[in-house]
């Protein structure tokens, strides 16, 4: 092994074999034998692809160039396409039209008007009502501009030519998961009001379908009252099963009765998820009495099976610690899932022999595990005398080992949402880092999901205080522990992440330098200027507004470029609406006013998350780049440089 210092080892992970040959997975189906799921291709400039495996195993294409099966309702989509005995029906992200496209057919427009582009109805999460021959999704009209979009529960004809679908459901807010009873008598829905998230409470309903197809006699089963329920879902005998937060934990329900539910399974784990996207699924029934399930257990996840007769659950011993989409029939249970050791791939499992296959994976680079970093679960002391949970990865790199006098850099990580999760898949982004001699730590910080409730409510009203707490207090844990250098403590996020990585930065002295992407800086802006779905987080994050504009201000580090006085770099795409670009760009300005080293890297044509390769790629190498430069550590590889404000100009000025 060679001796080099931390940040210059060579590394054979490289941001063109994480994005060569790479896809961004979700959305897992299944129709008879056949297996269906998305594809984000970067190599495609993000076009996202339903892609078919037959029961031999062959994969091809279903989504036809020019297409892009991708649905903009809530902003971030999801619950994008149904496919029924071969059939297809998905949104268009360039017109959000719904298309139906047949076996070795062109898709055909199934709503709208020729030529119209303009995505004022825009459809998601659709299920097939064979009896009626129709669809029923949700529908979200951006058809008038002066008031807040509208979101409903519609039918769409499966060989309709056109039109915007009719309303069946109305009144609300939101609306999710429409799911119609075996014996396409009874619809099922989740819905929810401003301002609450639907993690936060959310209600399951119910109601007759009447034979010309209307709701009638709807009433609520359960929710509301600060009660979160996830995916609802009939049994193949027609019982009402769902999962519900009421004991603290995301569990297994079923409805007893008008009003009355039974807990299935009782356990100290999340069998749910924060509902950031549509068509999301953790459990499904193999049989009227038997359903496959997921579950996460101190952030980590794992295969059960439930006998809903005694309730009682049996692990399945797999891999994966990372598993959702989960689909299934008698047979198998087909999901997304990924290992320390295995990037996120779709994998299928055979429930008798307990066998699992891949069928496809996100990315087919080869990585010597001898260059990868295994997750170490750590908790560690944070405020008020309480626990945090992160994952932490020390440098791995089978080539290099550094100076003994040196410790490792520490790069934390803060994920987005803030109510998401870190999870252990291997994550070439990640191993990226930890390669070149760079230590990460992808923290858990209170507020995020995998650890029951309570944590997660953790984050009500301490945006910007719990998760800064946590991040700064793991990275200290570190520093204690003598696996970090307290000198060279960098922290990056995205989104809700990088709001995080600008509070730390902005309003603590513990991190030398951080890299927001398209994290939020203006608080108040954020409440004032987003779209519907996140109008109201912050009520529950941070205060009502304006009532409480005060808050806003204080905790919008837009506010205090004062108090901001180490290196950073912004990553921003120009058509993002979620946080629009000026709120990194007011602070880039900021910081070149008082002299210290910044970089802005924008990208047009990108959007809330960067989805085409060469901008994933630029992205994580100018990162690199910036901390080689803001920390002297010299680079085992050339990479295209990025101009740093106030450092660039100074050694031009020597030079």
């Amino acid at each position: 092994m060679k001796t080099a210092p931390y940040g210059s080892w060579k590394s054979p992970i490289t941001s063109e074999s994480i994005v060569k040959e790479t896809v961004g997975l979700g959305q897992v189906k299944c129709d008879g034998p056949n297996r269906y799921w998305i594809e984000m291709r970067p190599s495609e400039e993000g076009r996202s692809v339903i892609v078919r495996c037959d029961a031999e195993g062959n994969l091809a294409d279903v989504t036809p160039p020019g297409f892009n099966a991708r649905t903009k309702v809530h902003e971030y989509g999801g619950g994008d396409f149904v496919v029924h005995e071969g059939a297809v029906f998905f949104s268009n992200f360039a017109d959000q039209r719904l298309y139906r496209q047949r076996p070795f057919e062109m898709p055909e427009a199934n709503t709208g008007t020729a030529g119209d582009s303009s995505c004022a109805f825009r459809y998601a999460d659709a299920v097939i009502d064979v009896k009626r021959r129709r669809l029923i999704c949700v529908r979200e009209d951006h058809s008038d501009s002066t008031r807040e979009a509208v979101n409903t529960l519609v039918s769409v004809g499966l060989d309709s030519e056109g039109g915007t679908g009719q309303v069946l459901v109305s009144g609300n807010d939101f609306y999710s998961s429409p799911k119609i009873s075996p014996d396409g008598s009874r619809l099922a829905w989740l819905t929810w009001n401003h301002p609450h998230m639907p993690w936060d409470e959310s209600e399951v309903w119910t109601a007759e379908l009447a034979a010309g197809g209307s709701v009638i006699n709807p009433r609520c089963v359960a929710g509301g009252n600060h009660e979160s329920i996830f995916q609802p879902e009939w049994s193949p005998s027609g019982e009402l099963f769902f999962i519900s937060d009421r004991n603290g934990w995301w569990n297994i329900y079923r409805e007893t009765g008008p009003g009355e539910s039974q807990l299935v399974h009782g356990r100290e784990a999340e069998f749910g998820a924060p509902q950031w996207v549509f068509g999301m699924s953790t459990y499904a029934f193999v049989s009227a009495d038997k359903i496959v399930c997921a579950y996460a257990e101190r952030g980590i996840w794992h295969l059960g099976l439930i006998d809903t007769t005694t309730g009682s659950l049996e692990a399945i011993s797999t891999p994966y610690s990372d598993i959702s989409f989960l689909r299934a029939n008698d047979e198998r249970a087909v999901f997304r899932g990924g290992t320390p050791y295995q990037v996120a791939s779709v994998i299928e499992l055979n429930l008798a022999t307990r066998q699992t296959t891949i069928v496809q994976r996100s990315n087919k680079v080869e990585i010597d595990a001898r260059y990868v970093s295994t997750p170490q679960p750590i908790e560690f002391p944070t405020t008020s005398g309480l626990k945090a949970h992160a994952f932490y990865y020390p440098p791995r790199n089978a080539d290099f080992t550094a100076p003994l006098d040196e410790l490792p850099p520490l790069l934390v990580k803060s994920h987005g949402g803030p109510t998401s999760a870190a999870v252990t898949t291997l994550n070439l982004n990640l191993q990226y880092w930890t390669s070149r001699g760079i230590a990460v730590l992808d923290v858990n910080y209170g507020g995020s999901s995998g650890y029951g409730r309570e944590y997660r409510r953790r984050l009500r009203g301490q945006w910007g205080i719990v998760d800064v707490d946590d991040c700064v207090n793991g990275a200290l844990s570190l520093v204690r522990e003598g696996n970090a250098d307290a000198a060279r403590l960098m922290i990056d996020g995205g989104s809700a992440g990088g709001y995080t990585t600008l509070c730390a930065l902005t309003f603590r002295d513990t991190f030398k330098a951080g890299a927001s992407h398209f994290g939020v800086s203006d608080a108040e802006a954020l409440a004032k200027e987003t779209h519907k779905f996140e109008s109201r987080y912050l009520d529950g994050l941070i205060g009502p507004y304006p009532a409480r504009r005060d808050l806003y201000q204080q905790r919008s580090p837009i506010n205090f470029t004062d108090q901001l006085s180490c290196p950073v770099i912004f990553f921003q795409g120009l058509e993002d609406a979620v946080v629009p670009p000026n709120q990194a760009e007011k602070l880039v300005e900021a910081l070149r006013q008082k002299g210290i080293p910044v970089a802005y890297v924008s990208f047009p044509g990108e959007q809330h998350g960067f989805r085409r390769a060469a901008n994933i790629r630029r992205a994580q190498d100018g990162e690199l780049f910036f901390y080689a430069r803001i920390f002297g550590f010299e680079l085992a590889e050339a990479l295209e440089p990025v101009l740093i404000y106030n450092l660039d100009e100074r050694q031009n000025s020597r030079d």
